[in-house]
């Protein structure tokens, strides 16, 4: 950005372009004498033992290599460095530097130099991963800002967290704002205690009465039904751990509101925690796939080479599996993060929503349990397995279905699930957009939709292959065995 600015000022006023960068227009040698004086410390010396920069203002040796290593310690201005001359603008470049600076401080000026470029550069970022000291160029046109470090980290180029793919970026700050925010502790509060009426702590009920006694230095006893003072219960309240005052107050109404809102409160909670696991379960999972990876590449693909009488080469489509694993893990985990804001008056978009996610979880559970114990079964064995092939076979495939899901899955996601819409009256899809969103590719190269979705623009009653009946409401192709549509209830039609 910085270098096109410089260009356009350049040939609007190139002599104040000049002064700023501090590139005199002229080039000065330092005077052709046998000795100078140093400009700083007034001593004469052999004109060999002195430096200039392009002003051609002589300082001895000395003099520069404490101008010099005074500035690189005081931070990365020193590449903005100034002839020591105090009337003088003329800039200290890279060459002085090597001229003069210890190897210590010249290390220290190419790090500054070198993150100068980066940080002005908005094509190129730093890896915000954890000791990570590579840096990533952009491509521009990838039609994705999901990038990869050399450190094998993923990140979102727009907002530098970690790649989060099919959620958008706004999503993904509100998820983990949430996540670590007061928010929930409080819902947590409201849901789960009471105000003490005389102090209005909060207050847990931890045992089974209904008495309860304020902490100190409040120590206000009372009841935890209807928030009296529980000197004024007893016989004539229903027994002393009875309250019928509080049934005929909420009868009245008189707690409905309260009530709502720790209703609200809890609901909430609950809902959140639902997603907030299951987020927190497949990003554990991943970790894990990470581990058992690294292992995979550091040793036990070694070992299955010699067990099964094959070259590593031929077992790549193993580490294929396990990276393929790695990557459906963290795109599941963050379909729980949009599913947790995908409103809920959309009921279509959230059951499609649902099947898909359900679909996928279960798809990568397959591949996962086949990378994970059935690979065991081969690395335990003491000889070369008859069946080895079939596992390969199978682990492949299962690999290849895996990624072709995901990567429809995620497309469709990024696009809204505008493929699916709501009919009058009940939730439904308006269009089967699973088969055009979220199916394989058969070997004639047609979309083919997975079990449970239509072909889009086919009758739904000319589906029915034997296996399937397409709903004549929504259009979801059921199991043969179902008198009912798995999705909106409407009868088989006959």
């Amino acid at each position: 950005r910085s270098v096109s600015k410089v260009h356009d000022e350049w040939f609007v006023d190139e002599a104040r372009v000049r002064t700023a960068v501090g590139l005199p227009e002229k080039q000065n040698e330092m005077p052709n004498e046998r000795e100078l004086t140093c400009g700083i410390c007034f001593e004469s010396c052999p004109r060999e033992s002195m430096g200039a920069a392009s002003c051609g203002h002589p300082f001895c040796g000395v003099c520069w290599r404490g101008y010099i290593s005074t500035a690189i310690n005081d931070g990365p201005g020193c590449l903005m460095l100034r002839c020591p001359d105090p009337s003088c603008s003329a800039a200290v470049g890279q060459d002085m530097v090597n001229l003069f600076a210890s190897d210590e401080d010249k290390g220290k000026y190419e790090r500054y130099l070198c993150r100068s470029y980066i940080e002005d550069n908005r094509k190129t970022k730093w890896c915000p991963a954890p000791g990570c000291e590579y840096a990533v160029e952009f491509v521009v046109g990838s039609g994705s800002y999901d990038v990869s470090c050399g450190c094998s980290y993923g990140f979102c180029w727009n907002c530098t967290e970690e790649a989060h793919r099919p959620v958008d970026c706004s999503t993904v700050s509100k998820w983990i704002l949430k996540n670590s925010a007061e928010s929930e502790n409080m819902n947590w509060i409201l849901a789960n205690s009471k105000p003490c009426p005389k102090c209005k702590r909060p207050i847990e009920k931890n045992q089974g009465c209904m008495h309860i006694t304020c902490t100190p230095p409040c120590k206000f006893e009372f009841c935890w039904l209807c928030l009296g003072p529980w000197s004024d219960h007893g016989e004539r309240t229903g027994g002393f751990y009875a309250c019928n005052r509080y049934e005929a107050a909420r009868q009245e109404g008189a707690f409905d509101d309260s009530e709502r809102r720790r209703e609200m409160a809890k609901n909430s909670l609950e809902r959140y925690t639902h997603y907030y696991e299951r987020w927190a379960a497949n990003q554990s999972s991943r970790q894990k796939a990470l581990g058992d990876l690294q292992s995979l590449q550091n040793d036990k693909l070694e070992k299955l080479s010699d067990i099964q009488s094959q070259p590593e080469s031929q077992l790549k489509f193993i580490i294929e599996a396990w990276l393929q694993i790695v990557e459906c893990r963290r795109v599941l985990k963050w379909t729980y993060a949009y599913g947790y804001y995908l409103p809920d008056h959309e009921h279509a978009k959230r059951q499609f929503f649902e099947y898909v996610q359900g679909e996928a979880e279960s798809g990568l559970e397959r591949l996962h349990q086949c990378a994970e114990k059935e690979l065991q079964i081969y690395l335990d064995a003491d000889c070369p397995s008859k069946d080895f092939n079939d596992f390969r076979t199978k682990l492949a495939g299962l690999t290849s279905v895996t990624r072709n899901y995901f990567e429809n899955l995620v497309r469709a996601l990024e696009s809204g699930l505008n493929d699916v819409g709501a009919h009058t009256g009940q939730g439904a899809c308006s269009k089967a957009v699973s088969s055009k969103n979220l199916g394989g590719k058969s070997k004639s190269g047609k979309n083919k939709a997975p079990v449970g979705a239509s072909k889009s623009g086919s009758s739904t009653r000319g589906m029915d292959d034997g296996n399937i009946w397409a709903c004549d409401q929504c259009t979801f192709a059921n199991p043969r065995s179902a008198r009912s549509c798995q999705v909106c209830d409407h009868q088989q039609h006959r």
